[in-house]
């Protein structure tokens, strides 16, 4: 399985990945969902659009939590490494990815669309002014605009907001580009980022999925299943790319 998943990336025209909250649990990163995921620990409400505008403070303490004291250790895998070194040798052409914890970029990938945006950047609810979270003191909450004092928030989407610009619109042009589609680490069941395979495929791409467990798209549009956790799985597939 692992050499023909490696031939049909070496012959494509152009390769795409697709990944998910599993590529970067291996990096210390709890999911979401799921029997460890972060809904079961907070509500999700307080990653409501509405929420964050009537309990801004509140919804801050939490976000500085989650996002900046727990993500901010981490590191990128093996799997994101393996991703940017395929991008380098012209193998891969883009990572789209649902995830906003900013690893992929961390590894050294330079073509990301990122579908949900990115925690490394704040923006400013007022002016839409953008700032790298280096910029910015989270000591004292809510952050504040530097141009003109508005509340600033993370550049992610929150629940009742629309996918941002030009991440959602490059994200599925991709789908009508790509010959190969590799999918990593994702589930299948967060809308609209899930429409994103099933839309490759509908436009001829070759499908391969690697997940430790069998999710939606396994059934349904998978061609190459490799049932392993994304290091280890993209360890061994650059193992039989390097033999071809």
């Amino acid at each position: 399985m692992y050499a023909r998943a490696a031939q049909m990336i070496m012959s494509a025209k152009r390769c795409t990945a697709f990944t998910g909250a599993g590529i970067s649990v291996e990096s210390g990163i709890p999911p979401f969902r799921g029997k460890n995921g972060l809904w079961n620990k907070y509500d999700p409400e307080t990653f409501d659009i509405r929420y964050f505008y009537t309990h801004t403070r509140q919804s801050w303490e939490i976000i500085r939590e989650i996002f900046y004291t727990l993500f901010g250790r981490v590191q990128p895998n093996a799997a994101h490494y393996a991703l940017a070194e395929l991008e380098a040798n012209n193998r891969l052409q883009s990572v789209i990815t649902q995830n906003v914890d900013n690893l992929h970029h961390d590894a050294g990938s330079r073509r990301v669309h990122e579908f949900h945006g990115s925690l490394k950047r704040l923006v400013c609810l007022d002016c839409q002014a953008k700032y790298p979270i280096s910029e910015i003191d989270l000591a004292i909450l809510p952050p504040r605009c530097i141009t003109c004092d508005g509340i600033l928030k993370p550049d992610v989407i929150f629940f009742g907001e629309a996918i941002p610009e030009p991440a959602g619109t490059h994200s599925f042009n991709e789908t009508k580009k790509a010959d190969c589609f590799l999918l990593i680490g994702t589930t299948g069941s967060v809308a609209p980022a899930n429409m994103i395979p099933s839309a490759a495929k509908s436009n001829g791409a070759v499908i391969i999925e690697i997940n430790p467990h069998r999710s939606e798209y396994t059934a349904s549009v998978t061609d190459i299943f490799l049932k392993e956790k994304a290091t280890v799985a993209m360890e061994r597939l650059m193992e039989e790319i390097d033999k071809l």
